[in-house]
């Protein structure tokens, strides 16, 4: 993983802001992840970014503690627990490596999130040991939850829109990216360095790493599907809440997974 440039990609760009503005990932999440929770304990949100989910969690009544590797984002969700009032549903602030999560005990959390690290770590090795590590400070038969993206999607994302996913501007590029999973933004200050999964493959990882699955969810669901003209259609109705619910349910769908650009892995320590 270049740490370097993917430190400095989120210290300038407003993941809180992505999720206020494209809310349907955060309510999906969200919603899956209170169905699976525990009713108390401590949770590990690890890779959190600015804090989004953290917050909620500790708006339930979980103790959390969170880390992230971009110190920025550390300090941004250290100001919101602070601004919201949580700082003592918060066990600690942490700028670590999801790859080697220094000074955490094991078995500690009765739940862990991971919903960003797998996005960057390009080599097999650093996403095994962040998987590894996510098994260890969870407690057994404690529960995780794990962001990855779907490689179909991109694959979609650069047949349609080739000159903003350069170098997929090619069938050759694609076609290797295709093999690979890898991806590497050709121009400056885009999302980059990134690792995308395979449907078939995801279940079988986390469990070859002591895990046992339990839901695969869509976390953008039929959202990308929808122009912004076909969402003001509906976000115009009354009915709009009925389309959350809808693409909540449909979450769950497994022919949603391929294009649905993010995915939410569910399962328990063994």
């Amino acid at each position: 993983m270049k740490r370097d440039h993917i430190i400095k990609y989120y210290s300038g760009f407003d993941e809180w802001g992505r999720l206020e503005r494209e809310p349907i990932e955060f309510i999906i999440n969200m919603h899956y992840i209170r169905e699976y929770l525990p009713p108390t304990g401590c949770i590990l949100d690890n890779g959190a970014g600015p804090g989004k989910y953290a917050m909620e969690l500790a708006r339930l009544g979980f103790q959390v503690t969170l880390s992230d590797l971009t110190p920025s984002s550390v300090d941004i969700a250290r100001q919101k627990a602070e601004e919201f009032g949580l700082t003592s549903q918060f066990e600690g602030f942490h700028v670590l490596d999801a790859t080697s999560l220094k000074g955490i005990p094991d078995e500690t959390y009765d739940a862990s999130l991971m919903l960003g690290p797998l996005y960057h770590l390009q080599a097999k090795e650093e996403r095994e040991a962040a998987v590894r590590e996510l098994y260890r400070v969870t407690k057994p038969g404690g529960v995780v939850f794990v962001a990855m993206q779907s490689r179909m999607r991109m694959s979609i994302n650069s047949l349609q829109s080739p000159q903003q996913w350069k170098p997929n501007d090619s069938m050759e590029a694609i076609r290797s990216f295709v093999e690979k999973g890898t991806f590497d933004h050709q121009d400056q200050g885009r999302f980059t360095g990134a690792y995308y999964f395979n449907i078939h493959d995801v279940a079988p990882f986390m469990e070859q790493h002591g895990f046992e699955t339990a839901e695969l969810i869509g976390s953008s669901s039929l959202r990308v599907m929808l122009t912004e003209e076909q969402q003001q259609y509906w976000k115009n109705r009354a009915e709009y809440d009925e389309l959350i619910r809808y693409m909540i349910e449909a979450a769950k769908d497994p022919s949603i997974l391929g294009v649905s650009s993010h995915l939410l892995y569910i399962g328990r320590k063994k």
